[in-house]
């Protein structure tokens, strides 16, 4: 299973908040601190802020910051919400054109079996299993 880079900085951005809580960062920090695009990094922020999992705010002296408690953030909800298709073939994507052997087919039963299992595990963490040890993230990040 991959996930995609959407979800990947989703999780990366939650976890450089988590370290600073409950302090705000600038998208622009975050970004400078994994190094990877601001501007992929804005649409992450926009969908991490509508499911209520940052707050946003604007003007000079704005940024994001976490709007729950790092314990109360389930990795695996997360990747749910976040990842748009978790099919990892095309008979177990939304959308996508059914195989001629699906009726009888036990590779697709073992395969969402397995994504089922992969989300489960992901379910047992949350933020705050994530971000430890908490000071050396957040200096590797440079987020003095």
């Amino acid at each position: 299973m991959q996930l995609t880079t959407h979800s990947d900085y989703a999780l990366r951005t939650l976890m450089a908040l988590a370290v600073v809580a409950p302090e705000k960062l600038t998208v622009g920090q975050v970004s400078a601190g994994y190094g990877i695009s601001q501007h992929h990094l804005l649409k992450v922020v926009q969908q991490l802020s509508a499911l209520g999992y940052l707050e946003t705010m604007r003007g000079k002296a704005g940024g994001v910051r976490l709007a729950k408690a790092p314990e109360q953030i389930r990795v695996g909800t997360v990747v749910r919400q976040v990842e748009s298709d978790l099919g990892l073939v095309s008979c177990l994507r939304s959308g996508e054109a059914s195989c001629a052997i699906a009726p009888v087919c036990r590779l697709q039963r073992i395969l969402r079996d397995a994504t089922e299992h992969f989300l489960a595990e992901l379910d047992g963490y949350t933020l705050a299993d994530l971000i430890q040890p908490k000071t050396q993230i957040r200096s590797l990040l440079r987020l003095h």
